[in-house]
């Protein structure tokens, strides 16, 4: 990663900017941070968000201790040349006290597909059949999920041709379940969906 920024380091008397970490994929910010000259470039060269520590008066890499790094996929500064805009992947949680970010939020989208994806992966995970409907189909395989998705989808065809809206829309939302079911069961999920569509559009 070269460096090709040009940033205003000289408005601030330390020599310092501040730095917004975002999440590539959720948008969430992170976290902010400070970086001089050499926390840019180190941050370039490495791939690796580095900042200057006020506070150890030193380069800091994030995560050089507890392994939780981030990794850099994007930089830009803002019109005045005094702000960087860091979107990146992060390794784990970011803040010290352990939560995602440091404003203490979930890292994930506002949407609640994403957070049924993560509730089926966390239901997958712990794997208690007893309690969990989720945790019964993960242990049946493949082909009864695949079973399933197919199943839910005959329901709702033939909800399709009746007009009761409820029951249609009953169908729509549990072929829909059961279709991230099978995503997470082959490896992927919406995100993996989203950007096929969107290359097909690009093309």
């Amino acid at each position: 990663m070269t460096n090709t920024l040009t940033v205003n380091f000289a408005k601030s008397p330390d020599g310092l900017v501040p730095a917004i970490v975002q999440d590539h994929v959720t948008e969430k910010v992170l976290m902010l941070g400070y970086m001089n000259q050499e926390a840019l470039d180190q941050t370039q060269k490495e791939g690796k968000v580095t900042f200057f520590s006020r506070s150890k008066q030193r380069l800091w890499i994030k995560g050089e201790e507890s392994g939780n790094f981030l990794l850099v996929k994007q930089i830009t500064v803002d019109c005045d040349e005094d702000t960087l805009l860091i979107k990146a992947e992060p390794l784990g949680p970011v803040c010290h006290t352990g939560a995602d970010t440091c404003w203490n939020e979930k890292n994930h989208r506002e949407d609640f597909l994403v957070c049924l994806e993560e509730i089926i992966e966390q239901r997958r995970r712990d794997g208690n059949a007893e309690t969990s409907y989720v945790a019964r189909l993960f242990d049946k395989g493949i082909n009864k999920i695949a079973q399933k998705v197919g199943e839910e989808a005959v329901e709702l065809v033939i909800e399709s041709k009746d007009h009761d809206d409820k029951l249609f829309l009953n169908e729509a939302a549990d072929l829909l379940f059961h279709y991230l079911i099978l995503l997470n069961a082959k490896g992927y999920n919406l995100q993996d969906v989203t950007d096929v569509l969107r290359g097909r559009h690009e093309n």
